[in-house]
């Protein structure tokens, strides 16, 4: 023995623990993601419990009798079957794990419940234990050896390795040599960690007082209790052969795809003997050879060509392991391993089998109904073996997977017995391979009839515009949907919805749609109107549509002037520098329309006048300004009628009463001398402006410095008209229905105004406090919302109104 027992039962014990917790977490896990997975013994007892379904799956034992449950395996045998009456999972056929799954670690067959009525499967997954169910043995249970005496001290001479089928814990764990005085045992790792045991020469050979040496080697494997498997080695003693031959590697590896044709050479082992003669000659042959590769290759014993003898099928073997021994005259042996590994071709169709399938389905079965399902694989691996199934594309049906190599062949759109009542679903799998390989199955379906064909609308969307003041009665549209069905289901019943009905009436046979009462623009500009079809039908089947009905404008609101306020107790006046030179903006009148589009479009005019060559009016946006600079005797008091006019058809007007005060001794800014200022003017301010502001980017402390003298300059020095305020629009002051919704925030509440002029403002507009936008939009309407009651309208301002009026 050579690892002490102690040692050897603890490291025993650390596997059973960590094998006892990765069974724990693949079960648990497995359970996570829908798949029931049990851990079995090998070789259990027909009628052995596995595990209960029905608790696991959380099923009803009456419910697996009902729905026909079943358990179908991937291939031809069944090794488990399912109890019905008690819902557990039983075993129907021995279950050898190295029949199943040679040289391979973990063994799973994968089963799946099937359950119909409706159709659904379940995966199960058995992972076979391997038990201590085999002996290691010996391919040659003697041993024949020829040493010369004068072999040296130390000498190892390789033997074969003991055979287990059962795997970790239970294949061979280490070897016991009978007692002798010349040789010793020990273990040698080759390359691929495969460990095989020497003879170890630990006393000098001598013929004359011993020739043959007899000992027994035993391989143990580490099963409870452990079994074992002895053979008997001769040791000849002989004269002078002292040279064994040597291969040239250790390891061999040969790579050939499956299907190779017979003949073809695998590998060409090499071994060298310095011995010459007898001794020298060295033959070939394989010392161990499993069975699955057995009339596989072969080994030429003169040359060490290994070539194909049989049949190559990656499917049933992807690595042979095979010992192969060169041997010398003198009866000296070496040894080395060849290993073949095999390349999977693509020499397997895919495989479609129908589990299940319903022989009809209703044409009103919801999208995603399983109609049929089926088990399509490959034999082979990697690309080759990877699947794609397919139907046509022109069925109400798709293919979905929800369990591996498994297809649902479930609907995908309305069926429709009236067209198509039987459809012949031709399933084609594809393999990944090259070239790839085929197979087909065709599905029949057969298509249930119900009454499946509701009302369907002409338009599911009527626009219609219906002018403003129309008279009750006044027909809007006419719906029309149409019945597929025939008679009693084919005839239509109309109806509005709930929230209609108090604006419109529907007679329910033909589909028009009449007015309740005239509607106004400024009070509601669109209805959104839900019309629903019901056909005779049992059940009935309805659907719908929409009617959007916009009212059209009408010029039916006269402009509305907002400021100066027009009172007839009092007219405040707008007070004017006598100094103001031409251009200057004296005022701006602003007026409002309730109407949209053109018919708000609001010129101003100036009708009456003290002095008809000293002030002028802009034409859309109310501005008045200096015609000329003011002269000693002009009238210190000027009035003005402006008229303002909209852009209706049929035009309203109103007029607004304008009082202007000239004053004497009010400041004017110097910039203020000349309407128009020169390009070059224009330019140096620029220049210099752009001078400035590159100083005070280069010196951040100057510029902080600049800001705020500039600022209190600016709120101090530039502040005239401190005896007359420009306008506020307070909420008494205008219409009672008027509010902002310029969505610019041109209008605050009479507490937010601070109103001043600021450098400039002669040629431009009125400017509001702080916290107030300026929006500006010449040449354009302006868009403010009418408010009558809790209905709202937009309402149209003149093109330079920079204002909205608030409720």
């Amino acid at each position: 023995m050579f690892f002490p027992t102690r040692y050897i039962l603890f490291l025993r014990v650390q596997c059973i623990k960590m094998l006892v917790v990765v069974l724990s977490v693949c079960f648990f896990s497995g359970r996570a993601l829908g798949e029931v997975r049990y851990s079995v013994p090998e070789e259990l007892q027909r009628g052995s419990v596995i595990g209960n379904l029905a608790q696991d799956l959380k099923l009803n034992v009456d419910e697996l009798i009902r729905r026909n449950a079943r358990v179908v395996a991937e291939g031809s045998r069944q090794f488990c079957e399912l109890s019905t009456e008690t819902g557990s999972l039983l075993v129907s056929e021995r279950m050898d794990r190295e029949e199943l799954c040679t040289q391979t670690e973990v063994c799973i067959i994968q089963f799946q419940l099937l359950l119909e009525n409706p159709l659904k499967v379940y995966s199960l997954v058995l992972d076979i234990q391997d038990i201590n169910d085999n002996s290691p043995f010996f391919d040659n249970g003697q041993i024949e050896m020829e040493l010369l005496e004068s072999t040296i001290l130390g000498r190892r001479f390789p033997l074969e390795s003991a055979q287990d089928p059962d795997m970790g814990a239970n294949s061979v764990q280490h070897y016991r040599l009978s007692e002798n005085d010349y040789f010793a045992l020990e273990m040698n790792t080759q390359m691929n960690a495969n460990a095989y045991p020497e003879l170890v020469l630990k006393k000098p050979l001598d013929r004359e007082s011993q020739v043959d040496h007899f000992l027994t080697i035993s391989g143990v494997d580490g099963g409870h209790p452990p079994r074992s498997g002895t053979a008997s080695i001769h040791i000849h003693v002989l004269d002078a052969n002292d040279n064994i031959p040597v291969f040239g590697q250790r390891v061999y590896k040969a790579y050939i795809h499956e299907n190779s044709d017979h003949g073809t050479v695998l590998a060409k082992l090499n071994a060298t003997d310095l011995d010459s003669g007898l001794y020298g000659e060295i033959s070939y042959s394989f010392s161990h050879m499993p069975d699955k590769t057995k009339g596989v290759v072969m080994i030429d014993p003169v040359t060490g060509e290994v070539r194909v003898a049989g049949s190559i099928d990656y499917e049933e073997a992807s690595t042979h392991e095979l010992d192969v021994q060169a041997k010398d005259g003198g009866g000296q042996s070496s040894h080395c391993k060849l290993i073949i590994e095999v390349t999977d071709l693509n020499d397997n169709a895919p495989v479609i089998e129908i589990k299940s399938a319903s022989l009809s389905v209703s044409e009103d079965a919801s999208p995603g109904t399983m109609v049929a399902l089926l088990n399509v694989y490959d034999l082979d691996t990697g690309a080759s073996g990877r699947v794609i199934c397919d139907i046509s594309d022109d069925v109400p049906f798709r293919l979905v997977s929800e369990v591996k190599n498994y297809f649902m062949l479930i609907t995908d759109g309305v069926l429709d017995r009236e067209k198509q009542s039987y459809y012949n679903i031709t399933v084609t799998a594809m393999d990944a391979g090259t070239p790839p390989m085929f197979s087909s199955k065709v599905v029949p379906i057969m298509i249930g009839d119900v009454n499946d064909n509701p009302p369907v609308f002409t338009h599911s969307e009527y626009t219609i515009q219906v002018p403003e003041n129309k008279a009750q009665g006044f027909l809007v549209t006419r719906v029309r949907a149409m019945d597929a069905d025939a008679r009693q289901n084919a005839q239509i019943q109309y109806s509005l919805a709930e929230d209609a009905i108090s604006y419109f009436s529907l007679n329910a046979e033909t589909g028009e749609i009449f007015t309740l009462r005239p509607f106004d623009y400024e009070t509601s500009s669109h209805f959104c109107i839900r019309v629903m079809a019901q056909d005779g039908g049992n059940p009935p089947f309805t659907s719908t549509c929409t009617v959007r009905v916009f009212i059209g404008d009408e010029n039916d609101n006269a402009p509305v002037v907002l400021y100066p306020v027009q009172s007839t107790v009092h007219i405040a006046d707008d007070i004017v520098p006598l100094a103001a030179p031409k251009g200057y903006l004296v005022t701006k009148v602003v007026a409002v329309d309730a109407d949209a589009g053109h018919n708000a479009w609001l010129s101003y005019h100036i009708v009456k006048a003290t002095q008809h060559n000293l002030f002028s009016i802009g034409l859309h946006c109310g501005e008045i300004r200096t015609l000329r600079p003011f002269a000693d005797d002009d009238e210190p008091k000027q009035l003005l009628v402006i008229a303002v006019r909209d852009n209706g058809h049929e035009s309203f007007s109103t007029t607004a009463t304008v009082n202007i005060a000239i004053g004497e001794g009010l400041p004017v800014i110097d910039e203020l001398s000349a309407f128009g200022l020169d390009e070059s003017r224009v330019r140096d301010d620029f220049i210099m402006y752009l001078i400035i502001t590159l100083a005070v980017v280069s010196v951040l402390f100057l510029i902080l410095i600049t800001v705020v003298v500039y600022m209190r300059f600016c709120r101090r020095s530039y502040m005239h008209r401190s005896s007359t305020k420009l306008p506020v629009f307070p909420s008494t002051y205008g219409p009672p229905g008027y509010f902002d919704v310029s969505r610019c925030g041109t209008l605050q509440d009479d507490d937010r105004y601070s109103s001043f002029l600021t450098t400039g403002s002669w040629r431009g507009d009125f400017r509001f406090g702080p916290e107030v936008f300026d929006y500006d939009t010449p040449k354009k309407s302006g868009t403010m919302l009418h408010v009558i009651g809790d209905k709202t309208a937009n309402v149209k301002v003149g093109p330079c109104a920079n204002l909205s009026v608030r409720r």
